[in-house]
């Protein structure tokens, strides 16, 4: 565990705040690395946007979900969480349209944790959803439906193999008030092998997946009778988490020009690993939790015992008063902790993902033109 410092700011137009920084400089609040006030004012501003504006009331979703959906058919049916081997590369979407109306350009570099007022105990519970083109990852929908039953608020990152791969599941997840969907790389690639136009369809491909799905819910004719609730489903994602945790200056620069915000985390649950146990994930989130964090979590059927760890850890953090809100919601609330690299725990640690032999495929995709994946003007919410 690294040591921490404890930080004072203040600056003219902003709130005095305390926070905790890493000491070896990678944190930084706003832009407090840079001496310009501009610089600073304009950092914070990008993601501000992002997330001030207006939402369409919660239940207009809950009706547009109930109008498409009967309850049985959102509920889990076992063996969705298996993952099944077999080399099936899905095409890449057309990004052309996105990469002509992208947004304008966020902050670089990525958020792993938000510095809330005094008092404040918000936590943003987060799962990732990232499927290769080796494989059909899983939906682990008794985590879904554990959240849905303790109307738990929660942040899913699915790639775009993912959602493809899993349409259906896809517009529940966007159409439910608890959740919002950013993304999560197109195959999960490690964007620092990668370059030019693979690099773009890594990042901005899902981006196109979630844009195409998203018009295919709109033209069902279930929307019809909740129709105003399409407004509360951004038309193009913002949120953005690298696969693996891993980046670079390039892959950061190219996030931030698609008019993502990307997002890493403060506390990692370790579910990856098939050794760690519910009880050991859930201590995890117990101990590490924070107001402000960031937790990182796996629902594609690599959670391996997370279903098990949620009932044991929600109502433990709930006792210690915290309170579950999406991650933009959490970037409304406060301050983001920004770093100006990648990295699980401490700085580096993620460049063993270049390594051969650690799953790390960053060969070119395929492309395929689809019209019917309209894009929209940029948004914030």
């Amino acid at each position: 565990m690294l040591g921490r410092c404890r930080l004072w700011s203040e600056h003219p137009g902003l709130p005095k705040f305390h926070g905790t920084l890493d000491p070896s400089g990678h944190f930084r609040y706003g832009a407090s690395m840079q001496n310009s006030k501009l610089a600073r004012l304009a950092l914070l501003s990008s993601i501000l946007t992002a997330t001030l504006a207006s939402p369409v009331p919660a239940a207009d979703r809950a009706a547009l979900q109930a109008a498409c959906w009967q309850p049985s058919a959102l509920l889990w049916r076992p063996g969705e969480e298996r993952v099944v081997r077999a080399s099936r590369p899905l095409r890449v979407p057309d990004i052309a349209g996105l990469m002509a109306e992208r947004g304008a350009p966020r902050a670089t570099g990525t958020v792993r944790r938000v510095l809330l007022p005094p008092g404040k105990k918000l936590l943003a519970l987060t799962f990732d959803l990232c499927e290769t083109s080796g494989e059909t990852a899983g939906y682990d929908g008794s985590i879904v439906d554990y959240l849905r039953s303790q109307r738990v608020k929660a942040t899913f990152f699915a790639g775009g193999h993912w959602m493809i791969s899993h349409k259906a599941r896809t517009q529940q997840l966007l159409s439910d008030p608890l959740f919002e969907v950013g993304t999560h790389g197109w195959a999960h690639r490690n964007t620092r092998l990668l370059a030019g136009l693979d690099l773009q369809k890594e990042i901005i491909g899902p981006s196109a997946a979630y844009a195409a799905i998203r018009r295919e819910l709109s033209d069902a004719q279930c929307v019809a009778p909740a129709r105003t609730a399409l407004a509360a489903i951004p038309e193009r994602p913002q949120l953005f988490r690298f696969p693996f945790g891993a980046c670079s200056a390039q892959s950061l620069a190219a996030v931030s020009e698609a008019g993502l915000i990307a997002i890493q985390w403060d506390v990692a649950t370790g579910d990856p690993s098939p050794l760690q146990s519910a009880r050991a994930i859930a201590n995890a989130m117990i101990r590490d939790a924070r107001p402000g964090s960031i937790i990182v979590a796996h629902a594609n059927g690599r959670g391996y015992h997370t279903g098990e760890a949620l009932p044991l850890a929600i109502p433990a953090l709930r006792a210690k008063g915290f309170e579950f809100v999406t991650v933009s919601e959490l970037l409304a609330a406060g301050k983001p902790v920004i770093a100006d690299s990648c990295y699980d725990a401490h700085p580096g640690d993620t460049d063993k993902y270049d390594l051969p032999g650690t799953h790390n495929p960053a060969a070119s995709l395929s492309w395929e033109p689809t019209p019917h994946a309209r894009t929209g003007p940029a948004i914030s919410h």
